[in-house]
């Protein structure tokens, strides 16, 4: 993997065009990068907005070395906090700030945790079945799939990978795991498509995917943290701020689109020929739906191709 493909920042142009007149607004800016990563959305924005800060909250050490590295040159405004992004309240307030002028969340797996093969994420490479963003947690995919009881793994198959065949998978582990631990990458994508029916093998690419997507999630909690910082992130937006948000599968992305649904919809009353000030959305839509990657973007990253780009802004206190 070339470090053009592997650091290739996700409709970054787009994410900053939207960011941009909340940031113009304020004449002291603060915007948190929620995924760091390996920097390239906030490398982008401190070029761009010379009298910026952003606090950048990455849970993955190594991405936390190389943005540090990275952003050297605006370090002068440049705030690193090594948390999960739930924690994005407390991070702010560590940093000194009540409100900040926006946000931008992307969602899932990094590039660059993928292609270090030793991180256990893909199905393609034998690794340790480890899956953990954060290193310094406990929890490893491993240890799920050797100590969790059958219907444990079942219903997380089930929900987060949306596998039909998530019990013919769970009785292939469970008889596996009898003999000796599963601790490998590759002894578990075997194992998976053994436990595909043929036929379905044949469509809808590798037959690990939705498992191995299942077990990262689960051992990241990353359905739970989103579902807590969207929220969190939405109560630190100064009027007129915004906040972005990319999603990369449909669980993820149902979520933050019922979070922005919900609060851009008015309490008032249906039957009421008037607008309840006290009921009125404290938020408004700043895209109507989703954005996807344009063509171009495609053909340089071909990584993108699932991202779904929803916006909101704060227009009431």
């Amino acid at each position: 993997m070339t470090d053009k493909v592997a650091h290739v920042s996700v409709m970054r142009d787009r994410c900053i065009d939207l960011l941009t007149p909340a940031i113009q607004a304020s004449s002291h800016p603060v915007v948190v990068d929620a995924t760091l990563g390996f920097g390239g959305h906030t490398q982008a924005l401190l070029e761009k907005f010379p009298h910026l800060t952003v606090i950048g909250i990455d849970r993955d050490t190594d991405a936390i070395a190389a943005a540090t590295k990275r952003l050297e040159p605006f370090a002068d405004r440049m705030r690193i906090s090594h948390a999960t992004f739930d924690d994005i309240a407390d991070v702010v307030t560590s940093h000194g700030f009540t409100k900040i002028d926006g946000a931008l969340f992307d969602l899932g797996v990094s590039s660059m945790q993928l292609d270090q093969s030793e991180r256990g994420f893909s199905y393609s490479q034998d690794a340790p079945l480890d899956m953990r963003m954060d290193r310094t947690q406990s929890l490893t995919a491993a240890e799920i799939v050797n100590t969790y009881e059958p219907g444990q793994l079942v219903k997380i198959l089930r929900t987060y990978g949306e596998e039909k065949f998530a019990t013919r998978v769970v009785e292939r582990i469970v008889k596996a795991r009898a003999i000796a631990p599963l601790n490998s990458t590759s002894e578990l994508a075997t194992l998976i498509k053994e436990a595909i029916p043929a036929a379905t093998r044949r469509t809808g690419g590798n037959p690990a995917k939705r498992t191995f997507q299942a077990l990262r999630i689960e051992t990241n909690d990353e359905l739970g943290a989103i579902t807590r910082a969207l929220p969190a992130a939405l109560g630190l937006l100064n009027i007129g701020a915004r906040l972005v948000v990319m999603s990369f599968q449909s669980l993820e992305d149902r979520i933050v689109k019922e979070l922005f649904v919900a609060s851009t919809t008015s309490g008032t009353p249906r039957d009421l020929p008037f607008e309840l000030p006290e009921f009125a959305a404290k938020f408004s839509l700043v895209i109507r739906g989703s954005e996807t990657p344009t063509q171009e973007e495609l053909n340089d990253n071909p990584r993108s191709a699932s991202v779904r780009l929803r916006a909101i802004e704060r227009v009431a206190a």
